[in-house]
């Protein structure tokens, strides 16, 4: 990977920490649990696609621009939810 590919990749992470703090509250603590365990997933599993957190947030943008609840999106069970992603 060269200079070029890591300065890319910085702009889009930061571009994403900005979309997520946009996001209604609730949709933000949700999409953090939801980051923190696929994280966890993909460092044991040695997934190594992060495309899933990307999509992830789009579909939370989508879901709550539509106003619906975040919890009527994912359910009551969020590592539940995520490990649907990963199916």
């Amino acid at each position: 990977m060269n200079i070029k590919e890591i300065l890319e990749r910085k702009k889009k992470w930061r571009s994403s920490r900005q979309r997520i703090r946009e996001l209604p509250k609730a949709y933000q603590i949700v999409y953090r649990e939801s980051e923190s365990y696929l994280m966890k997933v993909f460092c044991v599993e040695g997934i190594r696609n992060s495309d899933i957190l990307a999509d992830l947030l789009l579909f939370f943008e989508e879901c709550a621009a539509s106003g619906k609840d975040v919890l009527e999106v994912t359910g009551p069970d969020v590592a539940a939810f995520c490990d649907g992603l990963l199916e």
